[in-house]
């Protein structure tokens, strides 16, 4: 079941159909600059209610008001490679894995210095 679902052709239309969604909601509400990042569609200045926390990946797009730096672009990058391997599965999963982003595994995966939910170690090269 699993190989039929994850990192399959079923997979990749879900992800797709995801960035579809994205790249709608992001051209109806985005006032900011749109720009590919990362290998991400990048859309700026969306209201707050558009997305969750500091910015959300639906699919290969980033919806965010201003949170935007290399860290957080390689976090959500992360996001999306989560989004191909499950597809439209993704979504249940997260939301299965917690809205704490300290215990939610995909965000532990995608890094949780980098997508801002702690502070880089001291000796750390981030900032």
């Amino acid at each position: 079941m699993r190989r039929i679902l994850f990192d399959s052709p079923i997979s990749r239309a879900g992800y797709l159909y995801a960035t579809l969604v994205g790249l709608v909601w992001g051209s109806i509400w985005s006032t900011g600059r749109v720009q590919r990042r990362n290998g991400l569609w990048v859309f700026r200045g969306m209201p707050t209610w558009t997305f969750g926390r500091g910015g959300s990946c639906v699919g290969g797009c980033y919806l965010t008001g201003h949170t935007v730096s290399a860290a957080v672009l390689e976090h959500e990058a992360v996001h999306k490679r989560q989004w191909q391997r499950y597809g439209m599965v993704f979504p249940l999963l997260y939301l299965v894995a917690g809205r704490d982003p300290l215990h939610n595994r995909f965000e532990v995966e995608a890094g949780l210095e980098k997508g801002g939910y702690l502070r880089a170690s001291q000796g750390s090269d981030q900032h």
